[in-house]
């Protein structure tokens, strides 16, 4: 990419991005503008693939809402995303989920990925 590009689009990233994965659960804090009020939406689902880089980058969240499939592309560097919150990290080998697509119940969970921090939450709620 140009470095003249570069230096333009370095104004329009975010700062404080959350790192999150394909096959990741995640909750995705939208402002949502109606008329003259301003609230927070929350989109949760699983992260199903990421496009683009820079200031294009994107990503699909996927989720199943009342027994039909819904899936929604947020852009990375928007400011009405607020944050992205990671609920459950996945375990994926693939870049594109995209044979979830369509499916319902088990058959659109992803294996999870456990890690220390997770073990210690459950454990202090109990």
């Amino acid at each position: 990419m140009h470095p003249l590009v570069k230096k333009i689009e370095k104004k329009y990233l975010k700062k404080n991005q959350s790192q999150f994965h394909i096959g990741d659960t995640v909750k995705v804090h939208m402002k949502i503008i109606e008329g003259d009020k301003e609230r927070v939406q929350i989109y949760s689902g699983l992260v199903i693939g990421k496009h683009g880089a820079g200031s294009a980058e994107s990503f699909t969240v996927s989720r199943v809402a009342f027994g039909y499939a819904n899936e929604k592309v947020f852009p990375t560097c928007s400011p009405n995303i607020m944050q992205v919150e990671v609920i459950r990290r996945g375990k994926v080998r693939k870049a594109k989920l995209n044979y979830i697509r369509g499916k319902l119940g088990k058959a659109a969970k992803v294996e999870g990925i456990f890690t220390e921090e997770a073990s210690e939450e459950v454990a202090a709620e109990e």
